[in-house]
């Protein structure tokens, strides 16, 4: 069987944030925006190597931070010239929910 040229279930485009802390990163999307958990692979020591989240119609892809590697988070560089945007039908009550998660 061929691979698909784009997965089912993304889009042309999808971001990938590398974070400090995966876990609670996760736990923030889900409470925030109503992010499912698609997917999660784990390194040998138990960082997380790929989460694949949906959120709405779209994927946000997620890893630890493996400085080793290269990979590193805002929080580690200070600052992250990375946006997300995101559209729904009711942005305050978004908004609210955000706030409530810790946004």
């Amino acid at each position: 069987m061929a691979a698909r040229p784009i997965p089912e279930g993304f889009h042309t485009l999808t971001p990938y944030l590398t974070v400090k802390d995966a876990p609670r990163a996760i736990e923030f999307y889900k409470k925030a925006f109503g992010a499912e958990l698609r997917g999660i692979h784990y390194a040998p020591d138990g960082r997380i190597m790929n989460a694949d989240l949906k959120i709405g119609d779209s994927a946000l892809l997620l890893n630890e931070e493996f400085p080793n590697m290269g990979p590193k988070s805002a929080q580690t560089l200070g600052d992250s010239p990375v946006t997300i945007h995101i559209y729904v039908e009711d942005v305050d009550k978004l908004y609210n929910q955000a706030r409530a998660a810790g946004a």
